[in-house]
């Protein structure tokens, strides 16, 4: 029962305040707990449900335990142990992940497979709100995983101390341990609100391909990290996934309904109907005098719906703007913890040819401004896809991406004797006048489109607030981020390179 309450605060703490009770928070907790129980007892006495989950749990690290034990005897062969050193916490990390994955099911069926079996209207008849409800139902689903990765975790950690010695580091053991917790939540938030919001386990089970491809893809980024030894990192991703954790939770309370989970018989896709509401929410309409319901004409569109959509997207502008400031901080400070050569930004070897060469591979032309368009749309096409994964905070890490670089390059010529700012001014300032505003508002429509299915507004579906928010994305892209972008290019490819020559040339 200890878990059972570690869980059960974590859960709460993530929740927003304002879906409890804040005169009764410990009685809100207690009746979900009952939920809680319930569901847990069902499934400890379901043989088909435990027997693959603990075999699959204690038979998995066993096999890691051999993979790694042959993997240090192998490059101790060949004089290279770090990699040793690196693959065992590599596989402890996915020791812990395994379970979750493989206990995925338990949380996709904790509504929707209830309603095939007719045994959730009984539950939903009983005198609890829906947010005691969805919180007993998620800290059930959230449970059996999170004890088979503690479990798994330990019996690996056990077989690698009496096989070959090895035990990780306190700080190392809580990173991998809390890791592994805050991607139990995020897999298993994610998969109740996906069985909250379907209608059969066929379908959740489908579209739980959003919860594991996305979750896969950041395991390879992990190891990554811990291939190259960066374990610091590990914190951020840690606070990353805890920022998910809040939005999935904050998402499934906000949706969940009973009665529209009792009077949902079939998913439907209109596609049709979806294609009207987007068009009528991204042209507008006059909504007074004579001409209601006519679209507006183009100056007009530019002055209610760009405006409108700018005012809706204030607050993560203002967001976004702290994230790309914050993303050049990053960037200087990493330039001292990974020095460049000395010789690696040549400046002093600008010479007056320096616009010939560059002409030569056609940078001075309409192609070469046509290729950095492009590039600068396939970044935000990039970043708005990682954001509708992610209710926008992927896209906030891709978007720091060039000005943590700007950063970076910036200290490292401070480092090799040069004026930062000077170099900001020459290589960035001209083109970043309109690029960094650009960055900063497509930013802000991708971060309000993922917190549309958060908390869409009370008078629209989910459906309707994500059309919304998408036609406010394509407002501002194509009103104002387009038209800047092009802009950028033109000075980049024609402006930046000579006054980078007439600051740093000969």
């Amino acid at each position: 029962m200890h878990s059972l309450h570690l869980a059960s605060c974590i859960l709460c703490v993530l929740i927003p305040m304002s879906s409890l009770s804040l005169s009764a928070p410990r009685f809100t907790l207690s009746r979900a707990l009952i939920v809680t129980r319930r569901e847990v007892r069902d499934q400890i006495r379901d043989w088909r449900i435990i027997v693959p989950v603990v075999t699959l749990t204690l038979f998995f690290p066993l096999l890691m335990d051999f993979t790694a034990k042959q993997a240090v005897g192998f490059v101790e062969r060949y004089g290279a142990p770090i990699i040793s050193e690196r693959l065992i916490p590599f596989l402890l990390m996915v020791v812990g992940f395994f379970p979750i994955s493989v206990s995925l099911v338990i949380a996709l069926e904790s509504f929707v497979g209830e309603k095939e079996r007719h045994s959730l209207e009984p539950l939903l008849s009983t005198p609890l709100s829906n947010m005691q409800l969805y919180l007993g139902k998620t800290l059930a689903a959230m449970l059996p995983p999170l004890l088979a990765s503690y479990l798994g975790i330990g019996v690996y950690l056990a077989g690698l101390y009496f096989t070959i010695g090895w035990t990780p580091t306190p700080i190392l053991l809580a990173q991998i341990v809390t890791l592994t917790t805050v991607q139990a939540i995020v897999m298993v938030s994610a998969a109740v609100v996906i069985s909250s919001q379907t209608t059969s386990v066929r379908a959740a089970n489908l579209l739980a391909s959003f919860v594991i491809i996305p979750m896969a893809l950041l395991v390879q980024g992990e190891s990554l990290i811990m291939f190259w030894g960066a374990y610091n990192v590990l914190w951020w991703v840690i606070a990353g996934l805890l920022l998910v954790d809040v939005l999935l939770i904050r998402m499934g309370v906000h949706l969940f309904n009973r009665e529209e989970l009792l009077g949902r018989d079939i998913d439907e896709l209109n596609l049709l109907a979806a294609w009207r509401t987007l068009r009528r929410e991204f042209l507008g309409a006059v909504d007074v005098g004579s001409h209601k319901g006519v679209p507006y004409r183009f100056v007009d569109w530019y002055r209610f719906e760009v405006a409108g959509a700018l005012r809706r997207i204030a607050i993560p502008c203002l967001f976004m703007a702290l994230a790309l400031a914050a993303g050049m901080i990053v960037g200087a400070v990493e330039a001292r913890a990974f020095p460049l050569p000395a010789n690696a930004i040549p400046l002093n070897s600008i010479t007056n040819d320096f616009t010939d060469r560059l002409a030569r591979f056609g940078l001075f032309s309409a192609n070469g401004v046509l290729f950095v368009v492009l590039q600068n749309l396939r970044a935000v096409a990039l970043a708005t896809l990682l954001g509708i994964f992610s209710f926008g905070v992927m896209a906030v890490v891709a978007l720091m991406l060039p000005l943590g670089l700007a950063g970076y390059f910036a200290a490292s010529a401070g480092a090799a004797g040069y004026s930062p700012w000077l170099f900001l001014a020459a290589f960035v300032v001209p083109h970043g006048i309109l690029e960094i505003p650009a960055a900063i508002l497509i930013g802000g429509a991708i971060l309000r489109l993922g917190a549309s299915v958060v908390a869409p507004p009370p008078n629209k579906s989910l459906s309707e607030a994500w059309l919304a928010a998408l036609a406010d994305w394509l407002k501002i892209g194509l009103g104002l981020v387009l038209p800047m972008l092009v802009g950028a290019a033109l000075v980049e490819v024609l402006i930046t390179p000579r006054i980078v020559l007439a600051v740093f040339g000969d």
